[in-house]
C-alpha cells in the first residue's frame, strides 16, 4: 500500500496535499484498491462552496459507489477535467494525475488537523482487521 509522506489523509480516505492556501484533493491507493475498477467520476464544479465532511462528488466502481468528502472548509477552484474521459485514472496514479478537486482553504491551517503519513497508515491497518 502506497502512502506518500507529504500528503495529509482523513478517515474516509481522501488524500489532500497543501499548495499556497490551497488544497488539493484525491482519494487514497487504499480506497482505489477497495472499490476496484473506477468507471465514472463524477464531481461538483468550481466555485461551489464546501464544508468539512461534505460530499464533492462520487466515485463508481464495478462494485459500488462510493461518496468522495471535503477534508477542509473552503471553495472548489479546480475541478480535474481528465477523469471525464479517463476515470481509470483514479486506479493507475491516485496521487497524481488522478486528482480530484483542488479547494481554497478558508483557515489555511485546516490541513494540519487532518492524519499525516504515519497516522494514516495506523488508521487503515486497524480497520484493516
Amino acid at each position: 500500500m502506497n502512502i506518500p509522506d507529504d500528503l495529509y489523509y482523513t478517515e474516509n480516505h481522501e488524500w489532500g496535499k497543501v499548495e499556497d492556501g490551497d488544497l488539493r484533493v484525491g482519494i487514497t491507493d487504499y480506497a482505489q484498491e477497495e472499490l476496484g475498477d473506477i468507471v465514472f467520476v463524477d464531481l461538483l464544479p468550481e466555485g461551489t462552496a464546501v464544508s468539512r465532511g461534505d460530499s464533492v462528488g462520487t466515485v463508481e466502481s464495478v462494485k459500488a459507489v462510493s461518496e468522495v468528502y471535503a477534508p477542509v472548509d473552503g471553495e472548489i477552484t479546480e475541478v480535474n477535467p481528465a477523469l471525464e474521459d479517463a476515470p481509470e485514472l483514479v486506479n493507475q496514479d491516485p496521487y497524481g494525475k488522478a486528482w480530484m478537486v483542488v479547494i481554497r482553504m478558508t483557515d489555511p491551517s485546516a490541513a494540519r488537523s487532518l492524519m499525516d503519513s504515519r497516522a494514516y497508515e495506523e488508521y487503515v491497518k486497524a480497520e484493516a482487521k
